[in-house]
């Protein structure tokens, strides 16, 4: 994968949700830790953050999870929740459902892990979902997550060249995104999270769901809804991310995304960890499941991480 071509997939992904912020860099993150409790060997933070200047600071609402016996040079995950209203309890095993709690699960088993809250959800409930100088809430989730990747790579105990992604449903495409854009991602798990923009509108009948104010309102106002007429597709989100490890659980009964759509960027991609060889940096599990994130699959999903980033 050329510098040029990725360049290329990043400006038609920035057509539909705006430019890439980047005016934060040097901006002070702001933590503050409101609370701490210890949960089965896991100490579990209540943050906050900033994201950005202009932002009411600190802006961005996360638990940060963290191994209670403490160790240099650990490996990192950014855990974007779901389509929930709890937002980022879910992922850190506060509340919903448990085959979501991956942040808790992964902190359990060493590595440190932040789940930020979306807008719109958990403590950011009220939030404008598409604020001031973005064009989508996709692109302001992106620019949160990366303000994340900086927060962890600034701790001691994290070793900033093994910082990756983990997400279900929304957290599972955001957490493409944000590794698409960012090479700081050094491995990705994504579970029900994307198909084909042609297999979804084959499902749902358009893509109007894609353009919420929270996510790209671009995909109705300009592209129409029209899967023909988008300037990006997921199979170059995945090549942008290629050959960067990438575990995707499929499974075969999820209504919102389509196993046959996942297979065709699937194939897609394929060739280009196979060129790199990375043929085992791809890993796809495609359970007899609906959308949900089984035990067995996200066990999988773990070792997929520990070979990679911790192994």
């Amino acid at each position: 994968m050329t510098n040029a071509r990725i360049q290329d997939i990043r400006q038609r992904m920035m057509m539909v949700m705006g430019s890439l912020a980047t005016q934060a860099d040097n901006l002070p993150l702001d933590v503050v830790v409101h609370d701490e409790t210890h949960v089965d060997g896991v100490r579990r933070q209540s943050i906050t953050y900033t994201s950005e200047p202009g932002a009411q600071r600190p802006d961005v609402t996360a638990y940060l999870l963290l191994p209670d016996k403490p160790l240099p040079a650990r490996p990192a995950m950014i855990c974007p929740h779901q389509t929930t209203a709890v937002g980022k309890e879910e992922p850190a095993g506060v509340s919903g459902k448990p085959d979501l709690h991956y942040a808790f699960e992964l902190a359990a088993r060493g590595f440190v892990a932040l789940a930020p809250d979306a807008l719109t959800f958990g403590d950011l409930v009220s939030a404008d979902p598409c604020p001031t100088g973005y064009v989508s809430g996709t692109m302001k989730s992106i620019q949160n997550h990366r303000r994340g990747i900086e927060l962890l790579a600034a701790r001691d105990d994290v070793d900033a060249n093994r910082i990756g992604a983990i997400g279900h449903s929304l957290g599972g495409h955001n957490s493409l995104f944000l590794a698409a854009f960012d090479q700081r991602i050094k491995a990705v798990v994504t579970s029900c999270g994307f198909d084909t923009w042609q297999t979804y509108a084959r499902q749902f009948d358009s893509l109007k769901a894609w353009s919420q104010r929270r996510y790209m309102p671009r995909v109705a106002d300009v592209y129409g809804c029209d899967p023909d007429q988008m300037p990006f597709t997921f199979e170059e989100v995945l090549e942008a991310i290629s050959p960067r490890p990438l575990f995707i659980n499929a499974p075969l009964h999820d209504a919102n995304f389509q196993p046959d759509g996942v297979a065709a960027c699937v194939d897609h991609v394929r060739p280009t960890y196979e060129a790199a060889g990375a043929a085992a940096s791809l890993e796809v599990c495609c359970p007899d499941a609906e959308h949900t994130f089984p035990v067995d699959v996200r066990e999988q999903a773990y070792a997929f991480l520990t070979r990679v980033l911790a192994g």
